[in-house]
């Protein structure tokens, strides 16, 4: 039976692989053309081997078309049969608990026992978006009630507040109100220690966005796993990281492809966000020398190159982190460009699938 949280190592990689999808949008083309790229991608995901496929939760970013996690998986689950499909994460200030036990109950229903409901307390988003998107009443400092909605959630999904509690009749729909049914693993996800110790304490599953915040990584984990006490979900802790990478049939294609989308996070950064350039652009933009310092920081902690460099490049990350699971998220102007990396990749550590 196959283990709703730790994946299963293909090939000579070092840990389990996954897949982490923002769903992006490069200039000329369109939401569509990438959602389809994000279908292909998952079913290459599932071919090869990597353990699951997440897509996260982003607002108002023209170059993101990640806004709904749910209805994304609900079509990827239409087009596998076997890969873990999941939110990376889902921000739970924005929403309230009870909708997103619905969404994953129904998604649970859809593809029993391969759906992952990862959490993060952050908006995913800029202030006045996260403001429209909570509506009129609900508190500005929602992050800070994380812990409360993720115990109201998870007692949404166990049905199970006690008698004379006011949600007691209230029952998230699919769900087990309706008889034996299975419930997806609840992940934290964090880019700093607040989650990792709140994981740690209640012994869940942690995921940590190595990808944007690089320096706090090591830091993060050892505070999971220090915090860490065993629960019915887990006996020991299991840690994946988020890891920028993206590999190419060269060098220089690689590297054209990862400047296009630094240079799109230098936009959103400094509140221009917008489509994802294509390198010509980036190659031509004129940086100044601040940004020339972000895109170069940037770009340090993006594994990228041919597939041999990035299988260089994860191998050590894995050994100094001692992650439990790389999940990369190759964002890049082109989706085949996204899509093929996915496939050097698993070329490059043997993964199954591969040409004989």
């Amino acid at each position: 039976m196959q283990d709703a949280i730790r994946g299963t190592v293909r090939g000579t990689a070092p840990v389990p692989l996954s897949v982490l999808d923002l769903v992006t949008v490069g200039a000329g083309s369109t939401a569509a053309e990438s959602l389809r790229t994000s279908v292909a991608i998952s079913r290459l995901a599932e071919a090869r081997g990597y353990h699951r496929h997440w897509v996260a939760e982003h607002h108002s970013m023209p170059g993101v078309a990640s806004s709904s996690p749910a209805v994304i998986l609900a079509h990827l689950a239409a087009h596998t049969s076997r890969i873990r499909l999941g939110s990376g994460g889902v921000m739970l200030p924005n929403h309230a608990p009870l909708t997103v036990a619905e969404q994953f109950g129904t998604l649970e229903a859809l593809a029993p026992g391969r759906v992952d409901l990862g959490l993060g307390r952050a908006p995913g988003t800029d202030g006045h978006t996260a403001r429209a998107l909570r509506g009129p009443g609900r508190a500005d400092d929602a992050a800070e009630e994380f812990p409360r909605a993720l115990a109201e959630l998870v007692r949404f999904l166990d049905d199970d507040f006690p008698d004379g509690h006011p949600y007691a009749r209230v029952h998230a729909v699919p769900g087990p109100v309706q008889g034996p049914a299975g419930r997806p693993p609840v992940w934290l996800l964090g880019s700093s220690g607040f989650s990792a110790r709140l994981a740690g304490e209640l012994g869940l599953p942690f995921a940590f966005a190595h990808h944007f915040s690089a320096a706090n990584t090591l830091p993060a984990l050892d505070l999971y796993r220090d915090s860490f006490r065993p629960s019915a979900v887990l006996d020991r802790p299991y840690a994946l990281i988020g890891v920028a990478a993206l590999a190419a049939d060269d060098e220089r294609e690689a590297r054209r492809q990862v400047r296009a989308a630094a240079l799109s996070m230098l936009r959103l950064r400094t509140g221009r966000p917008g489509l994802v350039p294509t390198p010509e652009e980036a190659e031509a933009y004129p940086y100044s020398a601040a940004e020339r310092e972000f895109l170069d920081g940037w770009l340090r902690n993006v594994v990228h190159g041919t597939a041999d460099e990035v299988r260089a490049g994860l191998d050590a990350l894995a050994a100094r982190t001692g992650a439990d699971e790389l999940m990369l998220t190759s964002n890049a102007h082109a989706g085949e460009a996204r899509r093929r990396s996915y496939e050097l990749v698993a070329d490059a550590y043997g993964m199954p699938g591969g040409a004989s």
